[in-house]
């Protein structure tokens, strides 16, 4: 079997790819190991609740995503955040204590709260409005985001807010994570203004500018995340709708790519499929594995990104099971606090049209880079656990009436220390191989805007190669 491209992966990277592929005219080959597509996007219905196996929503201000979204003709099916009710407790010393109101992640742009907050102690207080002055500069070399954040507002910055923050996205530790390729809006902030606080609240002051001299009509501003309301899933069946005609879907395996005088050929569990463009749209290290071949240098520096592995559990209950309602989004546990959750949303109360009334479905999330051992557990000794560290965080009482767990081995990249100096490696070597792309988590953006972005910019050098203007 031959094909123009051959895209290895269909998550939303190998879809998106292949979707701008079909615009363009040009025929693909997705090869999808698992027995379905999406990859992390998995969203079921569960005694009328929608639940996300993998993410629950993506980031407004990222536009990649609601552009497919639009193209697929479902914008109609968007539903944002409830912002009014956005409040994230942290969970200290045996108490959920509110994030204070005005962090942008973990930099505070407004004095009333920080003063008030419990989360912090006073030395902290007082160190993050003295961090007005700290004088403009950048660092020479890459670092951690937790020396980053420890420089501006102290170690308690870190464990009480970059941490939970981190895991509850990253699944790693901030003592490892590069802030140059996970926060790089404050490494800008910080070399131009020094304060991030100062710099962030600049940002707020030029946007507000910008916003009404365009004379913008929009009553309210943007929710922070935005959603499909019978779940991410119906944005992968929407893709998959538009390839038929024009891809192929097969669920097998590559286990190996080879250079051929006309591009590539794929080495299946039973046969070879050729093709003249490649795009490897799957985990760094299934990419690896596949790159040998082609550079034996890029496949150790594909093999050499981390990858954390996490778990999503979702247990629904009547909403009498709580001696009070649940208000906000959710809570996050620090590492100093940790037992085995990591975090825990809110589902009803950050997106309405997903529970029904009566019933209360939380989201708990488990492993990282710290606890990846707890997938091979059961489900029983998971659920077990979860409802025990629940009854002491918010009083529940009851045992779930539904649960759903979902495992994610190896499935989030890790942007350590270093990582902007391989990916420009990586970038350099894959432009040295003609006719080949890279797409997916492990690179320039973990969401699943940056995930599209990738896969249509590999789509859109794949078209320059194959139809050059």
């Amino acid at each position: 079997m031959d094909a123009p491209v051959a895209i290895v992966g269909g998550g939303i990277s190998g879809l998106s790819a292949a979707y701008y592929l079909a615009k363009a005219g040009i025929p693909s080959v997705i090869l999808e190991a698992r027995p379905r597509l999406g990859g992390v996007i998995q969203s079921e219905r569960v005694e009328r609740c929608v639940i996300e196996g993998g993410p629950d929503s993506f980031l407004s201000t990222k536009p990649a995503a609601m552009e497919l979204i639009v193209d697929l003709g479902l914008a109609g099916e968007v539903i944002g955040s409830n912002d009014r009710q956005r409040v994230t407790y942290v969970w200290k010393r045996g108490r959920l204590l509110p994030m204070p109101d005005g962090l942008q992640l973990m930099v505070p742009t407004k004095l009333v709260p920080l003063i008030a907050t419990r989360l912090l102690s006073w030395p902290t207080k007082l160190r993050m409005g003295m961090e007005l002055f700290h004088p403009p500069g950048r660092h020479p070399e890459d670092q951690s985001v937790a020396e980053f954040i420890t420089s501006h507002y102290g170690a308690e910055a870190v464990d009480y807010l970059a941490e939970p923050l981190l895991s509850g996205i990253y699944g790693g530790s901030p003592s490892v994570l590069s802030v140059s390729s996970v926060l790089p809006r404050f490494v800008e902030l910080s070399a131009k203004y020094g304060s991030l606080t100062r710099g962030v609240l600049a940002e707020m002051k030029a946007n507000k500018a910008q916003a009404h001299t365009q004379s913008q009509t929009q009553a309210e501003p943007l929710p922070l995340f935005r959603t499909l309301k019978s779940g991410l899933g119906q944005l992968v069946s929407a893709i998959a709708a538009r390839l038929e005609g024009h891809a192929t879907i097969l669920h097998r395996r590559a286990e190996a790519v080879e250079r051929t005088g006309g591009g590539f050929r794929i080495r299946l569990d039973g046969g070879w499929l050729a093709c003249a463009q490649l795009v490897l749209a799957c985990e760094a290290h299934n990419a690896a594995m596949l790159a040998g071949k082609l550079d034996g240098r890029l496949a150790d520096l594909l093999g050499s990104i981390p990858y954390s592995s996490s778990m999503t559990v979702a247990l629904g209950f009547p909403n009498g099971a709580f001696p009070s309602p649940l208000n906000g989004f959710g809570f996050l546990v620090p590492k100093r606090e940790r037992r085995r959750l990591v975090a825990c949303t809110w589902v009803g109360a950050k997106f309405s049209h997903r529970v029904p009334r009566g019933t209360t479905l939380l989201r708990c999330f488990l492993g990282g880079m710290d606890d990846g051992a707890i997938l091979a557990e059961s489900d029983h000794a998971i659920v077990a656990a979860v409802v025990d560290e629940l009854r002491g965080i918010v009083g529940l009482r009851a045992e779930p009436a539904f649960s759903r767990i979902f495992r994610w081995p190896r499935s989030m990249a890790q942007y350590t220390v270093g990582h902007a100096a391989r990916l420009a490696e990586i970038e350099a070597r894959t432009a040295a191989i003609p006719g080949f792309q890279l797409a997916g988590n492990a690179y320039t953006g973990i969401g699943i805007p940056d995930c599209i972005r990738l896969g249509k910019q590999a789509a859109e050098a794949v078209s320059k190669a194959l139809c050059p203007v």
